[in-house]
């Protein structure tokens, strides 16, 4: 069974799994500073984070839970409960609250998107608000990711685009800042 006492925890396992994808990723385009790196594992995090939040449902059902024992304590939810796919109000709070957690990592990450050179950079722009993407949709479903599993699809490309081309360097600097 897969459980994490705490958010450090699930950190750690984040470390470990999404965020080398990243930093190989920025050594072989020569842009592995320390600050890029930061900024990889912020993103690489959120969209580990997102998948988790998006997944919430299908998880539990095969014994995992990603949503820290302790957060799952301080809203007062038993993680049994979780697993046996008990939906509350304080899960859809919890929901909420994670979500802007993995939100706030990705506006610290998307400046790196200005440091990634040629189609790679503009690829990361696109990753980067597709995980925006599905935050937004479970914030749509406030936070109900027990019961349905939210998804981004065909019609929200023109979005995701859009905001992949509006990213400048000042915008993503001051969301960065404001996170």
């Amino acid at each position: 069974m897969h459980r994490y006492a705490d958010r450090p925890a699930l950190l750690d396992y984040c470390r470990r799994s999404a965020n080398p994808v990243g930093r190989l990723l920025l050594h072989l385009y020569g842009v592995a500073g320390s600050e890029n790196l930061a900024r990889s594992d912020a993103i690489c995090t959120a969209l580990q984070l997102a998948n988790f939040w998006q997944d919430l449902g299908v998880d539990t059902r095969r014994g995992r839970l990603y949503l820290p024992e302790g957060d799952c304590r301080r809203h007062g939810i038993d993680p049994l409960d979780l697993l046996a796919g008990k939906d509350s109000a304080a899960v859809h709070a919890l929901v909420a609250e994670v979500v802007e957690w993995a939100r706030e990592l990705m506006r610290f990450g998307a400046p790196l998107v200005h440091a990634v050179p040629g189609r790679a950079g503009w690829e990361l722009r696109l990753v980067v608000q597709g995980g925006l993407r599905i935050l937004e949709r479970i914030d749509r479903l406030d936070g109900a990711t027990l019961l349905q599993r939210p998804k981004i699809g065909w019609s929200d490309a023109p979005a995701i685009a859009w905001r992949a081309l509006a990213m400048r360097r000042e915008k993503v600097a001051a969301s960065a800042r404001a996170a």
